[in-house]
This record gives C-alpha cells, sequence and structure tokens, in this order.
C-alpha cells in the first residue's frame, strides 16, 4: 500500500502540457438537478422541441417501471448513471440545446433498453434478489453510486493520448480500494475519442485508453479478471460539437459497475487483452 500511496503522490507532482478539464469538471461529474420544464401555454404552437420533451418523458417513465421492477438493486450503478443522463438532458432541453438533447436521448434509450435486458435475463436465472434488509440494500447502492462517480470523473485525456490525467489516478487509487473490499462488482470499460481523426485511428487510440485505466487499476491491486475493456471510438460523444472543450470532454472513458455474475451484453467482442 505504501508503494502504491508513493506512485500516486509522485504522479501528481508530474507537470506537462497536457491539458484537462478544470477541477470538478468534465467526464460525468457534473449533477444536474431536474429541470422543472416551462408549462405549453394552450396558444403556443408546437415545435421540435415539445417532441423531445415527449421522448425525455417516455425514457424517464421508462426508468421508474425499471426501477419499480427491481433494477436499481440488481444494477445500481447502471441506474444511477441513467438518472444522472435524466437529469442532464433535461436542463438541455429546458436551455434550448435540442441537438444535444436528441443525442443524448439516443444515448440514454439504448441504454435503458440494455438495462431491460439485462434486468430479464437476471430475474429468468434468478441471479438477483433484492435484500431482506433494506438498510442493507441502501447502502450497496450508495456505496455502487459512489465508485461509479470516481470512475467516472476526471477521466479526460490529451489530445492523441493515452496518458491518465492525474487526478483521475488518484480516484481510481480510491475506487480500487473500494472494489477490492467488495468483490461482487466488476467493470466494462469503454474507451472513447473525439470527432477528429480516421475512425480505425479513434478506435485504437480509444482502446489504448481503456486498457491504460485498466492497467492502474490493476496497479492497485484489482484483479483482472474483473476488469473488461472496450472502444467506441468517436461514435458515442458525450458532447456534439467540435470546439476544444467539447473535443476535451469527449477523449475519455466511461466505465460501468456491473455485478460480477452480469452479462456485458456488448454489441461486439469485448477486447479483454492487455
Amino acid at each position: 500500500m505504501k508503494k502504491i500511496l508513493g506512485l500516486v503522490f509522485g504522479l501528481l507532482s508530474v507537470s506537462g502540457c497536457t491539458s484537462f478539464a478544470e477541477p470538478g469538471k468534465g467526464g460525468e461529474a457534473e449533477n444536474y438537478p431536474q429541470a422543472a420544464f416551462s408549462p405549453v401555454m394552450p396558444d403556443q404552437p408546437l415545435g421540435p422541441e415539445h417532441g423531445l420533451r415527449f421522448d425525455w418523458e417516455l425514457a424517464a417513465r421508462h426508468l421508474d417501471i425499471l426501477i419499480l421492477e427491481k433494477a436499481e438493486w440488481c444494477f445500481p450503478a447502471t441506474v444511477h448513471q441513467a438518472k444522472q443522463n435524466e437529469a442532464r438532458i433535461a436542463r438541455e432541453l429546458e436551455g434550448g440545446l435540442q441537438l444535444d438533447a436528441a443525442n443524448d436521448l439516443v444515448i440514454q434509450r439504448n441504454l435503458l433498453k440494455r438495462l431491460e435486458r439485462q434486468l430479464d435475463y437476471v430475474k429468468r436465472q434468478e441471479t438477483c434478489q433484492p435484500p431482506t434488509d433494506s438498510n442493507n440494500g441502501n447502502s450497496d447502492i450508495e456505496l455502487a453510486q459512489k465508485i461509479h462517480d470516481l470512475l467516472n470523473r476526471d477521466n479526460q485525456f490529451a489530445f492523441n493520448s493515452a496518458e491518465l490525467n492525474p487526478k483521475y489516478i488518484v480516484n481510481l487509487s480510491e475506487a480500487s480500494q473500494l472494489l477490492n473490499q467488495h468483490k461482487d462488482f466488476k467493470l466494462l470499460i469503454t474507451g472513447h475519442a473525439d470527432a477528429l481523426g480516421e475512425e480505425d485511428a479513434n478506435q485504437n487510440l480509444a482502446l489504448e485508453r481503456a486498457k491504460q485505466v485498466k492497467r492502474y487499476l490493476s496497479i492497485f491491486g484489482l484483479s483482472q479478471q474483473r476488469i473488461h475493456v472496450d472502444s467506441v471510438g468517436s461514435n458515442d460523444p458525450y458532447l456534439s460539437g467540435t470546439e476544444p472543450h467539447v473535443r476535451l470532454t469527449n477523449r475519455r472513458v466511461t466505465i460501468e459497475l456491473l455485478q460480477l455474475d452480469q452479462p456485458l451484453m456488448l454489441e461486439k467482442p469485448s477486447h479483454n487483452e492487455g
């Protein structure tokens, strides 16, 4: 443990020309309160934004139903991520960011569909049972949320680089200690790239970013058997646009916290080497 802490603090002292987000910004660190939409007046013409609001309502109700069906007990981190997405889309809609909201609604619908498939699977297999002690269940949910937030905060990369943000390395150290104490979870690390560059190059770079995160988690003592990596290149941006701050935010990894026996449900085979 002393060696690990020494490595972490040594990395914090490294300076360079890489560019990262301001403290507390970027990745999935932002927790937006759910917006209360402005009411639609009787004489107000309906536009595309009202269709998006309807889509948001459908997605929100879909998530509510999954939570009622105990999705939060079985997949607490995924439900936490879906709640964050829901609040983010509401903020975008209230702010008039229709294109961003439309893109994020597609991501949210895909996430909810996958969550529904996973929930159906574990119900058929009877591999997830809500705890009889509700206090223990709430504790598990809070732990999953804490680990998820650590893994998905301060996780951007410099342009054309797989070098980790030193602040993010500290997050990985803390998360790995929690994961080593609670062995019911595994991780799916997905690498992302910004919109610049060729598709093949972006796929490879995004995969290298995911592998680098896996490497550090392994250094901090997490079993490689609990870490799976994948890459989507630039195909799943967190923000739309080509401005420097948007590209920085899109150069990231996203990490899902899954139950140990939960199927990965990847669109393509997982790159789990390295």
